[in-house]
Order: structure tokens, then C-alpha cells, then sequence
């Protein structure tokens, strides 16, 4: 493991990419293997996380440990690794195994025509349920980190993407905002405000009512700073195009 994280860049096996971390597909001895290499923070996250803050990687491997012993699924934890210097913090890796699944929840928010739609969608706000009781809010819940596996008695869910994770009693609006990075669809918002009442026996008109204002906040959180990005890309590129079309 060691030297295949050494040699990480040779190998060609890409799961996803990313500005900020690359992700691939590593086989050892039959079994395969995801390695995350998370890129270098700028300085000042260097000297954070060398010296006062645990790094992704090593929060991504604490937490998985911790969902286990919950009885959360998430793939199998096995190693971490960082390098450092003296002063500064530099790349990470986080290594678990590969879980072989169906299809993520991004799917659900893209493809209504699933046979199974509503059934993945309600057995998915039961995992979230457990995941509120078990303390467990996970503040990267969006349609990208959570895998999904048919199964004979129903379903598998496996989060992934894990460093950002806090633990301890929710309340209930908490537990209501934990929706709003999922999908903007009213109707799966509706199916996931039912389940969730019948879950907690809470009223489900308040729940759905809740689940769209976070849900509407967040999107417009999302989109404003996308703006902000583009404004920002646009500036950079005038002032570049200014100085290269100077004379001097």
C-alpha cells in the first residue's frame, strides 16, 4: 500500500477528478481499492493542519471507524497516509475498500423511470433517520456520497466522502436541513417528508414545509456563489488580457 501510494500518479484508473482531489481505482491481490489523494491545502490550511487540525484524510478514516461501530455502512476503511514537513502540511491519502454498487442517489434526483424509484427513495430517508438518532449529521449529504446496493431484503446504503461529519444530538430542525443538499425535485421532497414523519411522528405537512425552505436557501446559496465565481473568472481574465496586450 505503501508503494502504490508513493507511485499514486502512475497509475491511470481515474474514478473521479476533481480541482481539489483525485480519486482512483487501485487492484491488490484481487481485492480492488479506492485511493483519494487529497491536493495540497493553500498556506495557510498548511500550517492548520499540520499543527492544530486533523487532515481530511485522517477525519475521513476516524469517521468511517466511528460510522461502523454505529452499524452505518460505509466502505471499509483501511489506511491513511500524510505527508508532511517540519513546519507545513502537504498532500493526503485516504485508502477504503471498493463497494460494488447499483447506483448513487444522484440517479434518483435524474432518472424517474427506475423501477424501484420510490422504494430506494423511502428505504433512503429510513437511513437517514438512523443516521439523526445515531447522532450522526453529515454535512456532505448530497446526491453524490451516498452508494446504493439492491439487495434480497432490500436496500444498502454507504456513505462516502466522509471528512465532514459532526456527532452528537440533533434537533429537529437540524435533522430537517440535513435534506437540502439532496435534490430540488418537490415531489421526491414530498415522498422523503412522508417517510420522515412516519419515522420520527413528527407532522408531516411541517416537515415537507421545512425540507422546501432549506432546500430553496441552500440552492440559492449554491447559485449565488457560482455568480460570484464567474464574476470573479471574468475580472482575472480582462486584467489578464489587458497586461498581455500591453506594449511594455
Amino acid at each position: 500500500m505503501k508503494e502504490i501510494i508513493v507511485n499514486f500518479d502512475e497509475y491511470k484508473e481515474v474514478l473521479g477528478e476533481g480541482d481539489r482531489n483525485v480519486i482512483k481505482i487501485i487492484e491488490i491481490e484481487d481485492n480492488n481499492y479506492v485511493i483519494k489523494s487529497f491536493k495540497i491545502p493553500n498556506l495557510l490550511n498548511q500550517i492548520v493542519y499540520r499543527f492544530f487540525r486533523k487532515s481530511k484524510a485522517e477525519r475521513s478514516y476516524a469517521y468511517a471507524n466511528e460510522l461502523l461501530q454505529l452499524g452505518i455502512e460505509t466502505p471499509y476503511p483501511v489506511a491513511y497516509k500524510l505527508c508532511v514537513t517540519s513546519f507545513l502540511f502537504k498532500k493526503s491519502f485516504y485508502v477504503c475498500e471498493l463497494v460494488d454498487s447499483d447506483l448513487t442517489f444522484r440517479e434518483l434526483t435524474t432518472d424517474f423511470s427506475i423501477p424501484d424509484h420510490e422504494a430506494i427513495l423511502r428505504a433512503f430517508t429510513r437511513f437517514t433517520f438512523k443516521l439523526h438518532e445515531n447522532g450522526v449529521n453529515f454535512l456532505d449529504h448530497s446526491p453524490g456520497n451516498t452508494l446504493i446496493k439492491r439487495k434480497k431484503d432490500g436496500y444498502a446504503f454507504y456513505l462516502v466522502d466522509l471528512n465532514r461529519m459532526e456527532f452528537g444530538k440533533m434537533d429537529f430542525e437540524d435533522r430537517i436541513k440535513n435534506f437540502a443538499k439532496l435534490t430540488i425535485h418537490k415531489a421526491m421532497i414530498r415522498v422523503m417528508s412522508e417517510e420522515y414523519a412516519r419515522c420520527s411522528g413528527q407532522d408531516q405537512d411541517q416537515i415537507f414545509n421545512l425540507m422546501w425552505k432549506y432546500t430553496k436557501e441552500f440552492q440559492h446559496r449554491f447559485y449565488r456563489k457560482i455568480r460570484f465565481k464567474k464574476r470573479i473568472f471574468f475580472w482575472k481574465q480582462k486584467y489578464k488580457n489587458r497586461v498581455s496586450d500591453s506594449p511594455i
